[in-house]
């Protein structure tokens, strides 16, 4: 099936993203839809695109869109994505899939019974290296994992004046911090390790007892001059007045610290914040192995780290001739020209794309069924903090 344009749902910092990294395919991006008839037109003039689009319906109605993109609040997600595939289209959504199990798995069934592709945006798996991380451990460079350790961790929740719709259960579900980048991080370390989650233990914080939620829209990481706690302007608010703004007590987590039991005897220990001054977006993971460790951090994405004991460790850059055909496909530019966040939602869109042009059947991309482990996980997660006892994946998947 030949791609004929594109469409995308949500025009904020993640949506935007989705556009560029489309464009960057080939694909023509016709059109998107925010929340409003004036955001949608502003981001339609700013991204200079043909359509503002009025609602889900209109996009559905459009003989033009083959593949649309949900970027979307959370909760928006199941319905938004179902009204669209029944409409025929192939759809790639951000993470989470849905804000319940249930409501994945029907994903999951309409996305077969209708015959569409469908993405999950795990967009980290697609780092050259992170490929090449993968490669290495299936051919048992590192023998049989063992342990694992791993941080995901930003500062741009840190004030209680930092706000956004993802610390609002009614839009972003009542998991947070574990669901919006801790899911990255689960999802990454199994897809390079290829293990699969048994049981997790947690313990998950709420720090910012109360934000003060400003009376008009914000968006993720929209003003990068940041005050300090107590000012009037923020990273996601900009400036603000005080008598502008109400207080919510807040019930989503803030961090989280998460134990793991893999079914191969692996363990993991996993800590995510979304309150740690000075950490950006960090993503960073280290797995160790009976022969050898390896070790990638988001924030400096073009090494990989391998770790001896008797020897010299290493660190590997992504340079075409020392990377595995998996990885360098991914590899879009030469050694020493960074690419970084940007080339991974790329990687992904091609993948996905030449899936649905050629209908391959590929699993080279992460689809909704990896969307339904990861609700499996991070919902286990969250039971496991309120009970407080380790959680089996397996039970959980009953539910």
């Amino acid at each position: 099936m030949q791609i004929r344009a594109a469409a995308v749902v949500g025009t904020g910092f993640i949506g935007t993203v989705h556009v560029e990294a489309i464009r960057r395919t080939g694909i023509h991006v016709k059109g998107v839809l925010a929340g409003s008839t004036a955001s949608t037109e502003q981001a339609r003039t700013k991204l200079r695109l043909e359509k503002a689009y009025g609602s889900i319906s209109e996009i559905c109605a459009d003989p033009d869109i083959t593949v649309v993109h949900v970027t979307s609040p959370n909760e928006l997600h199941f319905s938004q994505v179902s009204e669209i595939m029944l409409a025929g289209k192939h759809v790639l959504c951000e993470k989470p899939l849905a804000t319940s199990i249930a409501d994945g798995k029907a994903l999951v069934a309409l996305a077969n019974q209708r015959n569409l592709k469908h993405a999950l945006a795990f967009n980290t798996r697609f780092y050259p290296l992170v490929r090449e991380a993968k490669s290495r451990i299936a051919s048992g460079v590192i023998g049989s994992p063992t342990y694992i350790t791993g941080h995901y961790h930003q500062d741009w929740l840190m004030y209680s004046t930092d706000w956004n719709w993802r610390v609002d259960p009614l839009q972003g579900g009542a998991i947070r911090a574990v669901a919006d980048i801790g899911s990255h991080l689960i999802d990454n370390i199994g897809y390079v390790s290829e293990l699969e989650v048994s049981e997790v233990f947690a313990d998950m914080h709420t720090f910012v007892k109360v934000r003060k939620k400003p009376m008009g829209s914000v968006q993720t990481f929209s003003n990068s001059s940041a005050a300090k706690e107590g000012e009037a302007a923020n990273d996601s608010m900009g400036s603000i007045d005080v008598n502008e703004v109400i207080e919510v007590a807040m019930q989503t987590d803030d961090a989280a610290g998460i134990l793991v039991r893999y079914t191969n005897g692996a363990r993991a220990t996993l800590s995510i914040s979304q309150v740690t001054g000075g950490r950006k977006n960090s993503m960073q993971w280290e797995i160790a192995g009976s022969r050898a460790s390896l070790g990638f951090n988001s924030m400096n994405p073009e090494e990989l780290w391998i770790g001896h004991r008797g020897e010299p460790n290493q660190v590997l850059q992504k340079e075409f001739d020392l990377l595995s055909p998996e990885a360098s496909a991914l590899a879009f530019y030469p050694v020493g020209h960074i690419e970084g966040f940007g080339e991974t939602f790329r990687g992904l869109c091609e993948a996905f794309y030449k899936d649905i042009e050629e209908g391959s059947g590929s699993r080279s991309y992460p689809n909704f069924s990896d969307g339904v482990t990861s609700l499996l996980i991070t919902h286990a997660i969250h039971e496991s903090a309120q009970t407080k006892q380790w959680i089996s994946v397996t039970e959980s998947r009953r539910k």
